[in-house]
């Protein structure tokens, strides 16, 4: 039997880091595409994501290599998706597609529509529930994605081939597919996600600028570990973030601070009740989540 034709014959990725690079990774491991092109930063990243096998060859001019590619993945830190956009709009072919791989998802929308304008339509935002600590093309996984959610959020002008065909892909590399709209989507990530790591920052930096820091960290154990794991992500990428998406991150900020005042008066009048409530709810709630009951 001839071996199945690949579903892609050219993928462009802009990012070949965890999230772009995994992507290229897991279309390569379920035989889905013939070529990857990888464009970044700097030539020794790119050399990198060569020689691990991440992409096939590096990109040097958009203009060569824009118009003849099946998707364009943009999978860069949200602040530098508007010049990449803008960069190849000039160059989108008939069949090409671009998604990204955004934490947040109403300014890539708006930097989109400004870049693409009339070309919307070939644009399909996504993002990859699939995050880790670890940055560069040396952190790519061909499974990085299998059994993980992407979030995909699509416009109106996006039609359902281009839909599906974006769907599919990341379905290649085995994702679960949901579907939100973008205002829904920035609104629970800045609740489960955004806010989270704001805190966890937060939390490490405050004890890290103490003069006596090393005494904290030297008894720091397993419950320090597990609520701080995501104080050591990418700084400049959860800049971006929380600044894109910052009026709903406000939000959840300013309800996170009033339960916190509301802890504070329950310890301030020793109302064990009131601490006992809330931590039974949580406790409830995170075991039903976790799937421990």
């Amino acid at each position: 039997m001839a071996a199945r034709e690949p579903e892609f014959a050219k993928v462009v990725v802009f990012g070949t880091g965890l999230i772009g690079g995994s992507f290229a990774l897991g279309l390569k491991q379920a035989g889905a595409v013939e070529e990857v092109v990888g464009f970044g930063r700097t030539p020794a990243t790119l050399r990198a994501a060569q020689q691990l096998g991440v992409i096939d060859r590096a990109g040097i001019n958009p203009a060569h290599e824009i118009a003849d590619a099946d998707i364009v993945l943009v999978a860069t830190p949200v602040a530098q998706m508007p010049e990449i956009f803008a960069r190849i709009a000039p160059y989108l072919g008939p069949n090409t597609l671009v998604t990204d791989g955004g934490s947040t998802k109403g300014d890539v929308v708006a930097a989109a529509r400004t870049a693409f304008k009339g070309h919307i339509g070939k644009f399909v935002p996504a993002h990859p529930i699939a995050g880790a600590e670890n940055s560069g093309p040396s952190a790519a996984r061909w499974d990085l994605y299998w059994g993980k959610k992407v979030v995909v959020t699509p416009l109106p002008e996006n039609n359902d081939e281009r839909l599906d065909r974006i769907k599919r892909a990341w379905s290649l590399c085995g994702a679960d597919i949901y579907e939100l709209t973008p205002e829904q989507h920035d609104r629970v990530f800045a609740a489960v996600s955004h806010l989270p790591h704001l805190l966890s920052f937060a939390l490490v930096h405050d004890l890290a600028v103490r003069d006596d820091a090393d005494l904290f960290f030297t008894f720091a154990a397993s419950g320090f570990r597990d609520f701080t794991r995501i104080a050591a992500s990418h700084p400049e990428m959860w800049r971006d973030i929380c600044l894109a998406n910052r009026q709903a991150l406000l939000g959840e900020l300013d309800s996170y601070r009033a339960q916190l005042a509301d802890l504070h008066d329950a310890l301030a009048a020793g109302d064990g009740a009131r601490l006992e409530a809330v931590f039974d709810i949580a406790r409830q709630r995170r075991r039903a989540w976790g799937g421990q009951d």
